[in-house]
């Protein structure tokens, strides 16, 4: 393949990040067949942070606050929210996160990704996961970015059960996919009256 000039790297770098501000400087090397040394050159004199200051940028513009659980409790990092609309996360798979024989990523730690958010997404003092159905499209290993994205698909009313759907990509893969039930209870009232309350629709 022929190398691209200076300028056409930069202009190839510029489009790759504004499609997706979640790609790292190694997935940039292989895309652009660049050292990881010119990518970080490339970036500094274009002006373009490195990820993790882009994910803090986008979370300091662009998001709703939590309110359904405390942000240490969500696994990942939110950086985008629109309450009882839809959510992304950021999930980067560290040697905590791995089985060590495999270095692959435990299962309940990508569940706990998707879980949390779709909880994080909904809009009340109170939201507990009643069921989930899951898929675990392909292994993650690691070192791998897990983006989660949230979508809430029904509500029923103030206090009832609401369906958010998650998928988890590590690049363009989808690796995950969840449906998950969540009961919401508004306010200090009773949490069972509200998991009591059926959807009639």
């Amino acid at each position: 393949m022929e190398r691209l000039s200076k300028k056409q790297r930069h202009q190839e770098l510029l489009l790759l990040i504004e499609a997706n501000p979640f790609v790292t400087d190694r997935e940039l090397t292989r895309e652009l067949k660049v050292s990881i040394q010119t990518i970080r050159l490339d970036r500094m004199e274009l002006g373009i942070p490195e990820l993790r200051e882009r994910i803090k940028q986008m979370a300091e513009h662009s998001y709703d606050q939590v309110r359904s659980l405390p942000l240490n409790e969500v696994v990942g990092e939110i950086v985008d929210l629109q309450l009882d609309k839809s959510g992304i996360s950021l999930f980067e798979i560290g040697e905590e996160h791995v089985f060590s024989r495999t270095l692959i990523a435990r299962g309940h730690d990508i569940f706990g990704q998707a879980n949390s958010l779709a909880v994080a997404v909904i809009n009340d003092e109170i939201a507990l996961t009643a069921s989930a159905d899951i898929r675990f499209l392909r292994s993650v290993h690691l070192g791998e970015k897990c983006i989660a994205k949230a979508y809430v698909r029904s509500m029923a009313g103030q206090k009832g059960k609401a369906k958010v759907e998650v998928f988890t990509y590590v690049g363009e893969e989808m690796v995950f996919q969840g449906n998950f039930l969540i009961y919401r209870s508004a306010g200090e009232d009773n949490i069972e009256g509200g998991m009591q309350h059926e959807d009639r629709h």
